[in-house]
């Protein structure tokens, strides 16, 4: 199975002015591409070749995984955007979030805290476990929770080329910015989709 680069549900100026343009065509068009093409070179003529990113997630280790995470992650993290965003959690997401922080300001307060105390490059993820139960965690460098047998719902890239050409070092507020285009339509969506609860 030859990996492509899933198009983009928005165009690439569309997130302005919280993710430029130049950022986009760096870290989606070279960085996300670059996994891509990484991964087919390493899958071809391996059991792997006509594996799903998910079974080489589950199952690859090194470059393997890496690449294929990476790939991955970054699909899940761009669709989780949207230049008009659904600003407030609804349905059976918003209850949760309720139920197991609080409130969505104590949420995007931990995450937020997480994403800036991951020391080098990483993720941080919102996910569910079996249950249905919200947690946050971090993840070095291409850290995924499918290894952990927990379920995505919401991906922070905080590896420095998602936000240095806009933020140079200023993680708090490439932060800022990720929040004003999370759009919790898809993460209810997601999450709607696990059957929980």
């Amino acid at each position: 199975m030859k990996h492509t680069l899933k198009p983009l549900p928005y165009p690439l100026d569309a997130l302005n002015p919280h993710i430029s343009k130049q950022t986009m065509e760096y870290h989606y068009g070279k960085h996300h591409l670059g996994y891509v093409n990484t991964l087919n070179n390493l899958i071809a003529s391996t059991k792997f070749e006509d594996a799903s990113l998910e079974t080489i997630i589950a199952e690859a280790d090194g470059a393997l995984y890496n690449n294929a995470a990476q790939i991955w992650n970054h699909t899940f993290y761009f669709e989780g955007f949207s230049p008009i965003p659904e600003k407030q959690p609804t349905g059976g997401l918003g209850t949760a979030i309720q139920q197991d922080f609080g409130s969505l300001e104590l949420l995007i307060g931990e995450f937020s805290k997480e994403a800036a105390a991951l020391f080098g490059s990483g993720w941080v993820w919102l996910a569910a476990d079996s249950d249905g139960k919200l947690l946050v965690m971090k993840e070095p460098n291409a850290g995924n929770p499918l290894r952990a047998g927990l379920s995505p719902l919401l991906a922070c890239d905080v590896w420095e080329h998602a936000y240095y050409l806009d933020y140079q070092n200023r993680r708090s507020d490439y932060l800022n910015g990720f929040w004003a285009l999370v759009d919790w339509a898809v993460v209810e969506r997601r999450y709607s989709a696990l059957s929980v609860r």
